[in-house]
This record gives structure tokens, sequence and C-alpha cells, in this order.
């Protein structure tokens, strides 16, 4: 019996062993595969070019308000014109004056002739010819190309006047984007707020502690919220749409803008602003640069009564076939002349009405000239007042949102405390964010006005800076 439980340990002993050489055995497999698993690489999946384009877009471009404006004016197509404009006007010009330079023209007027050799031109006609003209002395067509220069520089002046263009309209828009993003902000947290109240408010009423009044108002409230929201988000994409269009960037193509001040401050003493305006203003230097040139014009129409002078010059190379031995005692098969052909008027109406009609232009460039000085004298101060006002309000915002957040910092004590309830706190926030609003609409409001009188000051570049 003995012999027979010891057979029997034993070979349950070694049941035991088998069982758990086979459960160690299985560990190892798993571990060894586990081990490759991690050792081999993972498979490459293909990429998607459009989700990696897609992916690439989405990271939002980071924009300053003086980078914004040097794509603006890298970008911009109607400085792009402005230029064409500007290299039209260097073309008419240089039409006019090579009348003063050296022209050349080489040609023939061979044909038959019977009878008398000659062509309906009344040149003879000639196998070869060739024609050297020069103006030296011409007052009149002189003053219009002195005209046509300065109408040359006057198109750079305008040149100047659609870059300043650009840059306010970038700055406009940017520094707006910002206001309108930091306003949805706060929108956002308003509606929050309203739909607290809302719901203190229907409970309320449900218990019976509140009209069905109290409950319309509070549904109205959050409904004007989601109203202003949908019309600043129309307004962001307008701002969005309008930035990218003057940048250069892709339509889908996302950007942040940073809330920031104007870098450049213009001059706030009167007189001195003025001067400036009076040396840099754009519509003051066009008005300035049109009356040089009608001045120019009528001082070459009065000059119109001298004489003329030009340098001509013809050689032409002569055919026997023409018959020339039949009407002329001797024939010469090369022929050249040379001299100056002088014209004086005697009696020229058209010089007189020529002179009138510049006398009138110059007048009424004149007239326009003292007319814009007047005119940006006026602006500079109107607009140094409003700057002034717009600070004032300015302040005033800040001194209301400042209230309106320590009213919020006391009703939260009283909260916490348990003295004011949800509604009443929720309230409180609405009324904070609505002087964040206001204080947001004034700052831009000021940055707008200052803006504005950097550009009636000729200080635009500051902004560059």
């Amino acid at each position: 019996m003995q012999n027979s439980k010891e057979a029997q340990a034993h070979e349950s002993c070694f049941m035991k062993r088998r069982v758990w050489c086979a459960v160690g055995v299985v560990v190892a497999a798993f571990l060894c595969t586990a081990i490759r698993a991690q050792e081999m690489p993972a498979p490459k999946v293909p990429e998607n070019p459009q989700q990696q384009n897609a992916n690439e877009t989405a990271a939002p471009m980071q924009l300053t308000l003086k980078r914004a404006i040097e794509l603006a004016l890298q970008n911009s197509k109607d400085i792009q014109v402005a230029k064409i404009q500007t290299r039209l006007a260097d073309h008419a010009a240089q039409v006019t004056k090579s009348e003063f330079l050296p022209n050349v023209y080489a040609g023939s007027g061979a044909g038959y002739t019977y009878g008398i050799p000659e062509t309906p031109g009344g040149r003879a006609p000639s196998v070869f010819n060739v024609t050297y003209t020069e103006q030296v002395f011409n007052e009149p067509l002189r003053g219009q190309a002195k005209e046509l220069e300065e109408q040359t520089k006057a198109q750079k002046i305008a040149l100047a006047d659609v870059r300043n263009n650009v840059i306010t309209r970038t700055a406009m828009a940017y520094l707006e984007l910002g206001k309108v993003r930091h306003s949805l902000e706060l929108l956002r947290k308003e509606q929050e707020s309203a739909e607290k109240i809302l719901q203190v408010t229907q409970e309320r009423e449900g218990e019976g502690y509140e009209l069905p009044m109290e409950v319309t108002k509070a549904q109205l409230t959050k409904a004007r919220v989601m109203q202003r929201v949908l019309q600043l988000e129309g307004r962001q994409d307008e701002l969005e749409v309008f930035l990218r269009n003057q940048m250069g960037l892709a339509q889908d193509q996302p950007f942040e803008v940073t809330p920031e001040d104007l870098p450049g401050e213009a001059e706030q003493e009167g007189a001195n602003l003025i001067a400036m305006a009076m040396i840099n203003n754009t519509s003051l230097l066009l008005a300035e640069s049109d009356v040089r040139a009608k001045e120019f014009r009528l001082k070459g129409e009065k000059r119109g009564n001298l004489p003329s002078l030009e340098f001509v010059s013809t050689y032409s190379l002569l055919a026997e076939y023409n018959n020339y031995s039949l009407y002329f005692n001797h024939f010469q098969r090369n022929n050249f002349n040379a001299g100056i052909q002088v014209q004086v008027p005697i009696f020229s109406p058209r010089t007189k009405a020529a002179i009138g009609l510049a006398e009138v232009n110059l007048d009424a460039a004149k007239a326009t000239l003292a007319n814009k000085k007047t005119q940006v004298s006026a602006d500079v101060r109107q607009k140094s007042r409003h700057v002034r006002e717009c600070d004032a309000t300015k302040e005033v915002a800040r001194l209301e949102l400042q209230l309106a957040q320590q009213n919020v910092a006391v009703l939260q004590s009283q909260f916490g405390e348990g003295k004011v309830n949800l509604r009443e706190m929720e309230k409180a926030r609405l009324d904070e964010n609505e002087k964040w609003m206001a204080f947001l609409d004034a700052n831009f409001g000021r940055q707008q006005a200052q803006l504005d009188l950097l550009k009636t000051a000729g200080q635009l570049d500051k902004v560059l800076q």
C-alpha cells in the first residue's frame, strides 16, 4: 500500500512538472512573438496628398501688423496698376521730347513717271532716300514736353497716394479683424451666461417665483447675443477675404492676428502738424504739380509768336528712267541737301487761342491748389480734435470696464458666501462683457482716427516703424 501511494505521488508530481513546462513554453513563445513584433517596423501607410496638403495649409500663419502691410505692398493690384500708369505717362512724355532729338528716316520713292518727274508728295522720285530732322527752337512744343514731364512726376505722386491707401486699408482691416475676433470670444462667454440666466429663470418660473415675462426677457437677451455673434462672424469672413486678397494669400490660408496698437503717433502740436501736412500731403503735392505743369504750358504758348527753327537734311538717289534729262538741263544721280527750316509767325489766331486756353487752365489749377490747402489745414485740425475725443472716449470705456470688473469681483465673493444668486452673478458677467465690447470699439475708433490723421499729415510711414 505504501509503495502504491508513493507511486501515485510520484506520478502526480511528474504531471505537475509537465503542465508547468508546457505553460513555460507557451509563455516563452508569446514573449518571443511580442519582441519580434516590436522589432519589426510598422507598415507604412501611403499618405493621401490632398490630406497632406490640407494638414500643411491648416497651420495658421502668424501675422503682425507690419508684416501684413509689407505683404499688401508687395502684392497689391492697385499698386501694380499705378506703376503701369506711371510708365505710360513717362513714355508719353518721351514721345514729345523725341522731337528735339535727331530723327533719321530711310525710305524709297521709286515709281513710274510720265512727264515732269515728281511724286504725289511733291518730292522728286528716288530709288533711295534718307531724311534727317531735329527741332531746335519750338517753344509751344517745348512747353508741351515740359508739361508732360511734370505729369509724369505727378503720376509718381499718385503712385505714392495709392501706396498710402493700401497701407491705410490693410491696417484698418487688420486692426478691425483683431477687434472682431476678440469680440466673438466675449460674445461666446455671453452666450454661456445668457443660457444660465434663462435656465434659472425658467426654473423659478416653474416654481411660481417668476412671471413668464421674465423668461421672455431672458430669451430675448440670449437671442440678441446670438444675433450679434452671427453679425460679427459675417464681418470676420469679409475682413479675412479682403486681407487675403490684399496680401496675396490663398483663399483657404488661415492666419492669426495679434491685438496691437499703432506703432506711430502723429505730432499733436497743431502748427507743426499742419506744416508737415503742407509738405507731405499727397493731394496737395498733386495740386502743386498740376500748377507747375500748366505754367510750363502757358509759358510755351506765350512764346508761340517767336520763330521756330528746325534742322533738316535729305539725301536722294535718283534714276535716269524717270526722264530727268528730258526736263532738266543736268542729271545728277546722288543728291544731298542740308539746312535750317525757319518759320516766322506773322498772323496766327491759333497761338492767341492756345494762350487763352492755357491761362484758364492755370487759373483753374491755382484755384484748386488754394482750395486744397484750406481743406487740408481744416482736415488736420478736425482730425486732431477727433483723435483727442477718441482718447477721451477710450478712457471712459476703460474706467467703465474697470468698474464692471471690480463689481464682478465683489459679487464673486458674495456668491461664494451665498449672499447673491447665480442669476445676479451671470448678469454682472454679462455687463462686464458688454463693457469689454465697448472698450474694444472705443480703442478701434481711436486707431481709425489716428490712421486717418497720419494719412492726412503724410506720416503713414510711421506705421511701418
